[in-house]
């Protein structure tokens, strides 16, 4: 979707590869804002087109989440947010493939060194501790949880080797708590956030509870591309 609303901002065009199994909230959304859509049978299949479509037709390739680029795009929310939040102890963010991460995690090391980073992965979906594990990138066969936008199928150089770095910790999350941590942002905060967006708080109330009780603590939300009949499926 930030593809297609920047290729239309700049009168270009854009190419929009997803697997077929996406929320069709977003491939509506990113149709409607002027993207061409290809489906693929799953994830692995997509990146294969993707290199296809950019020799064969010319198209710079804008990867949803390696490279210092993305690094850099990403840096930008967490220097916002200690720009307004003077002096957190810890940030909690979700990894998919780890590009949100690494800007989060760069830009708080370089703002606050003291700060802790915590990462969040869903239970299936969990490409980076696979590789923190193996000490080089993993991938997963198959995205197995509701958060689709932390299904990454693998990590990327760039990103593991900078969040291997710099994460003070890594924590597995399970469905049941994202569909908690879902329910509770729209009760307590008025945010109706996609499965992904939910990830933090799931953490925060789930794993990181009694590690960062009493903490100032800043959560990365991301995103809310949702639509309302599935939030409503998935908090029942």
């Amino acid at each position: 979707m930030a593809v297609s609303f920047a290729c239309r901002a700049l009168d270009s065009s854009a190419k929009v590869v997803m697997q077929r199994n996406a929320n069709p909230y977003r491939v509506e959304e990113c149709r409607a804002l002027g993207a061409e859509i290809v489906l693929t049978p799953d994830v692995h299949s997509a990146f294969d087109e993707v290199r296809r479509t950019e020799a064969e037709e010319g198209r710079a390739f804008i990867h949803p989440f390696e490279g210092y680029a993305t690094a850099l795009g990403t840096a930008t929310v967490t220097w916002e947010l200690h720009q307004q939040v003077a002096d957190l102890d810890a940030v909690v963010v979700p990894i998919g493939g780890g590009g949100l991460c690494t800007g989060v995690m760069l830009a708080t090391k370089l703002m606050l060194p003291d700060c802790l980073v915590f990462g969040v992965e869903p239970e299936g979906a969990d490409s980076m501790h696979r590789s923190f594990a193996a000490g080089q990138p993993q991938g997963i066969d198959e995205v197995r949880t509701i958060a689709d936008g932390l299904g990454a199928p693998r990590a990327e150089p760039y990103s593991f080797g900078l969040c291997r770095r710099f994460v003070d910790q890594l924590v597995r999350i399970d469905d049941q708590q994202i569909r908690q941590a879902m329910r509770l942002l729209c009760d307590e905060m008025k945010l109706v956030v996609e499965p992904a967006g939910a990830a933090t708080a799931a953490a925060l109330c789930g794993p990181l509870s009694d590690r960062l009780s009493g903490w100032r603590v800043g959560l990365i939300v991301c995103g809310s591309n949702i639509d309302p009949e599935t939030f409503h499926r998935l908090i029942s």
